[in-house]
């Protein structure tokens, strides 16, 4: 009784502070022509009630692809229309076809708002509940304190809550992937990741880790007996969940394709707009524009985006053959940011909000490398400063990382985690033993780059809010905090497949996936 007790105070605070801070500013707010995502999700609801399926997806005279062209999959489109329905019932005008388009008003920020919360609380607050309900060998306190410190992650409450998105609900439905797969209950845990396949495509990042676990789990039972109808059972679930979600759209192949098309628009860049990947950070120091023709410009996009590819496909290899070979919950957790990671960093058509497919699974693990799982945290929330700022987001911002950090400095004293094996370096350390002496300057060292990290975030923030950038470099704080993010996310990345890579209790963990 007392957990649940708990974890309902938790989950009070938690639906507080996301209320609290959706009463601000969101994306986009008073400023046409085309306003923000916040307009965005209104026009889908405009879009998908008042034209037939069949058009969702085409661009029209009532359907203009340019203006906010719905470009998610199938379960976005039927959660819009949803909405939709509900606001059609409240007030017509907010989604009349046409002269809709724009609309702002204190009523319908309101009913907005409330379609993000509510999402949130039946799908997402729900997930992490459980899971962190589920954790084994795992005192009351600390499942409470990894509930309350995961509800309280920054990032994702200033962009579903502030800037104004529905990200909560395929990262709802991945963490039910999770869960589900945590209870051995592999048949629903495959369908709840495909419903968050189908709701947001930006899910791909977490595709090959459910992927290597589950057919390593067939590999283990034996593909001539069990392992065999378990593989048949899987294909047999994604199979019929994507039928599902698609049945409506699977009147013709064109239908098809113009929506692929829509979902995948590989005539984009690199990236969008200042993230924090290795593509965003290497244009600082490569102008390609001033230096080449636009014809050459095509030409080097494409080979660009083989090369973008190529280096994702290495760098997530090692872990998804390790989780493969070696199938178990812990490895495959890990492997879900390490994944995650790597397409952020090294992938094409990165947002800076793609971050939050790496955080989530992150938090995840915040119970065993509680350290290094909040500094990332805080690192992934800066990434997107520049988009905060310009959503008029910087209070809620200041307030929900401090009061993350100071929740995580609470519950788990992240200060005296920082031993070698508090961050799971030990057999790493083990295998560098007499080469590396200072390994055991190594804590104090972390500690400090901590410190620093903090500092230097805590400025660039400050600065980005207060101080004018030089005219000759308009955007230099917006790249600084991109191009600093980046450097962690390489170190964190670094760090992540060490402990993955030269993990041992994942073969020990074979035995229970067996």
């Amino acid at each position: 009784m007392e957990k649940w007790s708990l974890m309902t105070i938790t989950v009070l605070l938690a639906l507080t502070v996301r209320w609290t801070v959706s009463l601000g500013s969101y994306s986009g707010a008073g400023k046409p022509p085309m306003y923000g995502d916040y307009e965005a999700q209104r026009h889908w609801q405009e879009v998908t009630y008042n034209l037939p399926i069949r058009q969702w997806y085409f661009n029209t005279s009532d359907n203009n692809l340019l203006y906010w062209g719905l470009d998610y999959p199938p379960l976005t489109a039927y959660h819009s229309f949803l909405c939709a329905y509900v606001a059609k019932l409240i007030n017509p005008d907010w989604i009349a076809l046409h002269t809709s388009r724009g609309y702002e008003s204190q009523s319908h920020k309101l009913f907005m708002r409330t379609t993000v919360f509510v999402a949130d609380l039946l799908i997402y607050i729900p997930a992490v509940i459980l899971y962190c309900c589920s954790l084994k060998e795992t005192s009351t306190k600390k499942k409470v304190s990894s509930a309350l410190c995961i509800l309280l992650y920054p990032g994702l409450i200033l962009i579903d809550h502030g800037h104004f998105q529905y990200n909560s609900v395929s990262l709802g439905f991945a963490l039910w992937g999770v869960l589900c797969l945590s209870y051995d209950w592999d048949l629903l845990g495959s369908a709840a990741f495909c419903l968050a396949l189908n709701y947001k495509q930006m899910e791909l990042y977490h595709s090959l880790p459910f992927f290597c676990y589950l057919l390593g789990k067939c590999f283990k039972k034996g593909l001539k007996g069990k392992g065999l109808l378990l593989l048949i059972k899987l294909a047999g679930t994604v199979v019929a969940s994507f039928a599902v979600c698609w049945l409506p759209f699977c009147t013709d192949v064109e239908q098809i394709m113009q929506v692929l098309r829509r979902l995948f628009p590989i005539d984009r860049g690199l990236f969008e707009d200042k993230v924090a990947n290795i593509w965003c950070s290497l244009s600082v120091l490569i102008k390609i524009k001033n230096v080449v023709s636009p014809q050459t410009q095509l030409k080097l996009s494409f080979l660009a985006k083989s090369l973008s590819f190529a280096v994702t496909f290495l760098s997530l290899l090692p872990t998804c053959i390790k989780l493969t070979v070696q199938p178990s919950l812990r490895g495959f957790k890990l492997t879900l940011v390490s994944c995650a990671l790597s397409f952020f960093l090294f992938s094409f058509q990165v947002h800076e909000k793609s971050i939050l497919l790496v955080s989530v699974p992150v938090c995840l693990i915040i119970n065993e490398v509680p350290f290094m799982a909040t500094w990332f945290l805080l690192v992934s929330t800066f990434s997107m400063l520049p988009l905060l700022l310009k959503d008029g987001l910087l209070l809620p911002y200041a307030v929900t990382t401090l009061a993350f950090l100071s929740a995580c400095v609470a519950s788990f004293a992240i200060f005296e985690k920082t031993s070698a094996k508090d961050l799971q370096l030990k057999p790493f350390s083990q295998s560098l033993r007499g080469y590396v002496s200072w390994f055991k300057l190594f804590p104090k060292i972390v500690r400090s780059l901590f410190l620093l990290s903090v500092t230097l975030m805590g400025v660039l923030s400050v600065m980005s809010a207060a101080v004018h950038p030089p005219q000759r470099f308009p955007d230099l704080f917006p790249v600084s905090v991109s191009s600093i993010s980046c450097l962690h996310f390489l170190f964190f990345l670094v760090y992540f497949n060490v402990i993955i890579l030269w993990d041992s209790k994942n073969s020990r963990n074979q035995k229970k996936v067996s």
